[in-house]
Formats: structure tokens, sequence, C-alpha cells
């Protein structure tokens, strides 16, 4: 099924109906894509705990190498010394490449989850909208036919009195379009319960939660590509690629605008 298949279209293609929940949930989960997200999940967590053992596997060399290093210290040369230090340096930052993937894995997740949220609120709001359109019209055909139909009797002779039993208080056309239209409402609030009517546009421009972290000279929160600082002490620490320029990741260590100017300062 494409995914651009209009939400109208698809529930027409499928029954006359307007209030079959399986249909909504069947759309949702074809349509929109979540049935593969729980794979997608499962495969970055997965990934994590990949990133996560082979930082801790690291971390562990580091230490045999650092206390074998502290034994011998006295006995070894200064280019040995100089060597050793070196390859415990190079693993530092090996681990640190690892904990970085880490981190971008956990925004994209992150985002990914937000991404499908988002797609899910507008399209429930589509479907509302829709349902109360088409109930709306359906009203309107009926009042329509009635009209059609009353225009076709004859005119009542004069001097014709009221039926016998006929009350005053029986219901007029306006009474029953009232009627007809509280009916419609009704109908609409039963079949979808506890959703309120949203434009689509108003859901995709919902606010960011205040709550998230804000990152990069934008103090925006985290999307897309990002990359972190080298400096230990920088202060935003994490950068949007097209913020600092960068359509890549650079090779080696990086450094924000700021902390560049303060290196080149020293």
């Amino acid at each position: 099924m494409a995914s651009g298949l209009h939400l109208e279209q698809y529930i027409d293609s499928k029954t006359n109906r307007i209030n079959d929940v399986d249909l909504l949930l069947e759309y949702i989960f074809i349509n929109i894509g979540l049935e593969n997200l729980p794979n997608e999940l499962q495969r970055n967590f997965s990934h994590m705990r990949d990133l996560d053992q082979k930082t801790q596997n690291v971390m562990n060399t580091i230490d045999e190498i650092s206390d074998d290093y502290l034994k011998t210290i006295k006995d070894l040369t200064p280019e040995k010394r100089s060597e050793k230090t070196g390859n415990i340096h190079k693993m530092f930052n090996r681990a640190k490449e690892y904990s970085d993937d880490k981190v971008h894995l956990a925004i994209q997740t992150y985002e990914l989850v937000d991404k499908h949220i988002r797609r899910l609120d507008s399209d429930l709001a589509k479907f509302e909208a829709e349902i109360k359109e088409k109930a709306l019209n359906t009203n309107k055909k009926e009042e329509e036919t009635s009209k059609m139909k009353k225009r076709k009797k004859k005119v009542p002779e004069k001097g014709t009195t009221k039926k016998k039993g006929q009350s005053d208080d029986e219901e007029t056309p306006t009474k029953k379009r009232k009627r007809k239209k509280a009916e419609t409402e009704s109908a609409i609030a039963s079949v979808l319960p506890g959703l309120t009517m949203a434009h689509p546009s108003d859901v995709l421009d919902m606010p960011v939660d205040p709550n998230e972290p804000t990152y990069c000279l934008c103090h925006q929160v985290s999307y897309g590509e990002m990359i972190a600082c080298d400096k230990t002490d920088c202060p935003i620490e994490w950068f949007h690629f097209a913020c600092v320029g960068l359509t890549t990741k650079p090779k080696g260590r990086w450094y924000c605008p700021k902390c560049s100017t303060e290196r080149k300062k020293k």
C-alpha cells in the first residue's frame, strides 16, 4: 500500500462504515509504519549494548596496561615509556569514539520515536476531521432529499384544519435539523471517545517539550546529525552539523568555534 494513500480513500476502499476502529488500527500500523518500529528500536538498542561492551573491553585493557606500566616504569627507557603512554592514550580515544557513537545512536532512536508519535498524532487528527466531515455531508444530503420530497407534495387546500390528535409541540423542520445535527455529533463522539478535534497542521506545529535539554550555538533541542567538542570543559559540548558548517564527521579531534579560538590564544 502506498504511503501517500489518503485516509478517507483507504476507508472507502474497505467499507462504507465510518466507525470501524479496526480499520483505523490497520491504517496506523500499515500506512504509518508502526509495525516496523519495534524492530528498529530493538536493532538500535542491540547496537548500543554492543558499543557498551566494546567500551568496557577497552577500559579493562587500559587498566591492565596501566598496572603493568606502573610496575615496570623504573626499568623502562624513555622511548618505551613514551610508547606505552601513547598506546594508553590511543585506547582512551577509541573508548571515547565508542561512547560518542552510542550517544549519536541514542539521539537517533529518540528522534525515530518522536517522528512516529508526531505522524501518528497528525493522522489521528485527519481521521477525526474526515469522519466529522463525512457525517455532516451525509446529514446534509438527507436534509436536501427531505426538502425535495416536500416540494413534490401538493399544497394543502385553503381552510384545511389540523388533524385530530396533532399536537402544537410537534417537531418543525427546524427542530428536526437541530435534532439530526445533535445525533450526528453524538455518533462521532462515540466513535472516537476522548479525542478532540484538531487541524493536522496544529499537531505538526505542537511545541517542543520544555523539559528537553538544548544544545549547540542555536540553543535548540537535538535533531539530525550532531558532533561533540573534544574539549573536556566545553560549556556547550554538542553541536548540529549545519550550525558549525559540517556535512560529515571529521577525522580525529574536533573543537567548536569558541574552543578553537581559545586554543589558538594559548
